[in-house]
């Protein structure tokens, strides 16, 4: 029996006010996504949460085929962009992750920094860590700056107005009857693991199991407001937005 269980939550913008999550979750019978939008640093330009909205209604439609994931993804990416007069380098952006399944197959596919996380005999992670080494290393620090690196071959992919940024994800798959859970998220959850050491992925699932997957958002934000100031936990914003899908094979 599959069993799908969706937690989201709005984070706060860089001015720390409240404000409509960028985050996006697709459910279908037999696919699910999560995009994150990215916050814009250019105010001439909608919003990361605009253009992660509207992807995600693209990639619901065209996942009803059986493409592989980089070609449902180059179309998605090309139609929102023909439909909103998008230019590459000029345009809003959204991280994607993808997991479709059939009675013996799970394919997935990640592009930036929102993980997959399969649990079956062991625990194989999905990540693309392109932006993420970047952004440590200080090297996203302005708008010039990620403009500049952005869907480079230097630098790092994400959805945009570029559909060849699909030909740079990340694949993987799986034999269906291998596989127990599988966890998406974006960075506003996957920090809890990789940023303040909260849990392991693991330990994320057993939480989510015992007391809903609310409960592993519940935990990164309880961090948060234990350390307002950002010290410990050096972040942009203090809270960001959180979505996490867990789907549940057997």
């Amino acid at each position: 029996m599959l069993e799908i269980q969706v937690a989201e939550r709005p984070g706060v913008g860089l001015d720390g006010q409240p404000r409509p999550t960028e985050d996006h979750v697709v459910v279908l019978d037999h696919a699910v996504a999560v995009l994150d939008g990215a916050t814009s640093l250019d105010p001439a330009l909608p919003s990361g949460g605009w253009y992660a909205e509207r992807l995600a209604a693209r990639l619901a439609r065209e996942l009803t085929g059986d493409d592989d994931l980089r070609t449902v993804l180059r179309r998605a990416i090309a139609g929102v962009a023909d439909a909103e007069g998008l230019q590459p380098g000029r345009s809003p952006s959204s991280t994607v992750a993808i997991l479709r399944w059939t009675a013996d197959r799970v394919d997935s596919l990640v592009l930036a920094d929102s993980p997959i996380v399969a649990f079956g005999q062991t625990v194989d992670l999905l990540a693309d860590s392109r932006l993420v080494t970047l952004r440590r290393a200080g090297k996203l620090r302005t708008r010039e700056a990620v403009r500049a690196l952005r869907n480079h071959a230097d630098g790092f992919w994400v959805a945009e107005a570029d559909p060849a940024a699909a030909d740079h994800a990340i694949i993987r798959s799986w034999p269906r009857a291998a596989l127990g859970a599988v966890i998406l998220a974006t960075d506003g959850v996957s920090c809890g693991v990789d940023d303040y050491g909260l849990f392991t992925w693991t330990e994320a699932l057993q939480l989510a199991r015992a007391k809903g997957v609310d409960a592993v958002l519940d935990a990164v934000r309880a961090a948060e407001d234990s350390d307002p100031g950002a010290r410990r936990w050096p972040r942009v914003k203090r809270h960001d937005d959180q979505a996490m899908v867990l789907v549940s094979f057997r």
